[in-house]
């Protein structure tokens, strides 16, 4: 097998502002496994927040792409998918790349093989499901009141019927103006309100109750990641479901809190990509805590894998490729507020356009 990269500019369509940071571009790494004139396609982006930087991935890849060279074909390196020291990121670029060209090798979408793999409907027999779907959250970042109900009123007419909020600016506040005026300006929207982390036991307690009385279904990570404890203590004593993200990386952080919040953010780049996914999936069932499928700001590359396992989750938030100036692939649609897998081959996915390009 012989594996290239390639690396590209992704610029938003606006700034995306969070409690911790505002967000303009970020650069992704799109890594390519082909064998026997048969091409697989993966990607990962740069964070600040994990310690992704350009550099980092390339080199990371670079050498991920040098180890699959000691396999036969994709199947048998799928089998192993060696991780190594590598970051979560990384495996889950290359594990995507490796079901991407599985999936062509075979004629069977992506999500065929995963149903295959948890035991759920095996591929090519009667009564398998219908490709994966699921109405997607789209996120509203810190801006004034006034420009967040325009922009939730243009989100509803589009079809979204799921809002996220960013929450915790310096005033909390005004953060209450902007779900109060989002709420009004799409009165049918179910809302979720994500802090990243920006407030303290204290203030969450004081503030939960205020956004329950303005109709906000579920909050993310309210508290600063690291205590598992003082999480678990709020979610006991919330009025509203508390999702984990920041808080849930790895199976081991979900393993600790299974049971005691009320969903756990699953993002394919933290956990390593779709087989860890349905490992954490299989944890938390039965538990009391439900799934929800999260991502980075990617294109529609990047997010196409987590969209094969969608209807596994209560709650989507799958837009990171819609709030892209330009997404430079496409397959998984999105623009009405349903994102969508295929039947095609593989992750479904074409590109674009193209970048620049070197050899591994």
């Amino acid at each position: 097998m012989k594996a290239t990269l390639r690396t590209v500019r992704l610029a938003l369509a606006e700034p995306l502002r969070i409690s911790r940071s505002t967000m303009t571009a970020r650069d992704a790494v799109w890594f390519t496994v082909e064998h026997e004139g048969l091409t697989g396609h993966g990607e990962t982006v740069t964070s600040v927040y994990y310690g992704l930087n350009t550099a980092e991935l390339e080199r990371q890849l670079y050498e991920a792409g040098l180890g699959l060279g000691r396999f036969g074909d994709p199947e048998s390196a799928l089998r192993e998918r060696p991780a190594g020291d590598r970051p979560p990121a990384v495996t889950a670029a290359v594990e995507a790349a490796l079901l991407d060209l599985c999936g062509k090798r075979s004629g069977l979408p992506v999500h065929r093989l995963l149903d295959a793999k948890s035991a759920r409907t095996a591929p090519n027999t009667p009564g398998a499901p219908s490709p994966p779907s699921a109405r997607t959250a789209r996120t509203i970042g810190i801006v004034p009141a006034e420009r967040a109900a325009a922009q939730a009123r243009s989100l509803a007419d589009s079809g979204f019927t799921v809002i996220k909020v960013k929450a915790g600016a310096p005033d909390p506040e005004d953060d209450l103006d902007r779900v109060r005026a989002i709420a009004s300006a799409a009165p049918r929207a179910r809302l979720l309100l994500d802090p990243n982390g920006a407030w303290t036991s204290a203030e969450a307690l004081q503030l939960l109750p205020r956004y329950a009385e303005l109709g906000v279904e579920a909050v993310e990570q309210p508290l600063a990641p690291g205590d598992h404890e003082a999480l678990a203590r709020l979610a006991e004593r919330s009025p509203l479901p508390l999702i984990a993200d920041e808080d849930a990386v790895t199976y081991e952080d979900v393993r600790r809190l299974a049971g005691r919040v009320h969903g756990v953010n699953v993002k394919l780049a933290k956990c390593g990509g779709p087989y860890e996914a349905l490992r954490i999936a299989e944890l938390i069932e039965g538990s009391g805590t439900e799934l929800m499928l999260g991502c980075l700001t990617a294109s529609t590359l990047g997010l196409a894998p987590a969209v094969h396992l969608a209807d596994r989750a209560r709650w989507a938030d799958l837009d990171g490729h819609l709030l892209l100036a330009d997404d430079p692939w496409t397959g998984i649609g999105g623009a009405d507020g349903v994102v969508r897998a295929s039947e095609l081959p593989g992750l479904g996915v074409r590109e674009r356009r193209v970048g620049r390009e070197d050899a591994a």
